[in-house]
């Protein structure tokens, strides 16, 4: 019997505003080209839970972003994680208890790991009133002004040295709820 791995595809930048837009129909044949099983999209923002024979890795990533290309003409960078640690990510959120609104808080996802130690630092009293949490897998922001209004400049994303992609919390658990896991 073959193990049925369930994993959530983050398509970076795709449908935010006029740039980069890609329908969710054609999101979905990318993915069921590529051979991938029961292809799932979530919201309108690049978002595709969908099932493999092992957990994809960097050649999938690869593979995912050339189709993408090919079909759609937009370039456009992918993360992948197992649906399991969606879950797990999203579990871990410290600032989960102070995100009165789930569209105003937010996980960033990274490409990789990091130590929360070697992160550049924000001052957390030149941010507030947002707050914003390093973590290993993840960065947590609640930003009560809205995302656009955020404080964290973006040359301070750019040091982090790597693929990132941020999701407001509804979304978050939406990924978890469609991805078969539990908050």
């Amino acid at each position: 019997m073959t193990r049925v791995a369930t994993t959530v595809a983050l398509v970076r930048g795709i449908n935010v505003g006029r740039a980069k837009r890609v329908s969710m129909a054609d999101l979905r044949e990318v993915f069921t080209g590529l051979g991938y099983g029961d292809v799932r999209t979530v919201l309108q923002s690049g978002n595709v839970v969908f099932t493999a024979d092992r957990p994809p890795g960097v050649r999938a990533v690869r593979a995912i972003e050339q189709a993408l290309h090919a079909s759609t003409g937009v370039q456009a960078s992918v993360l992948l994680l197992a649906a399991a640690d969606i879950a797990a990510i999203a579990a871990a959120n410290p600032l989960r208890d102070i995100s009165a609104d789930p569209s105003r808080a937010f996980v960033t996802f990274l490409s990789r790991p990091v130590d929360p130690a070697l992160v550049p630092a924000v001052d957390a009293a030149a941010l507030a009133p947002e707050v914003m949490v390093v973590a290993e897998r993840a960065i947590y922001q609640w930003c009560p002004d809205g995302s656009l209004a955020t404080k964290v400049p973006p040359a301070w994303w750019r040091r982090l040295d790597q693929v990132v992609t941020t999701r407001n919390l509804r979304t978050v658990d939406r990924l978890v709820e469609v991805g078969g896991a539990a908050v």
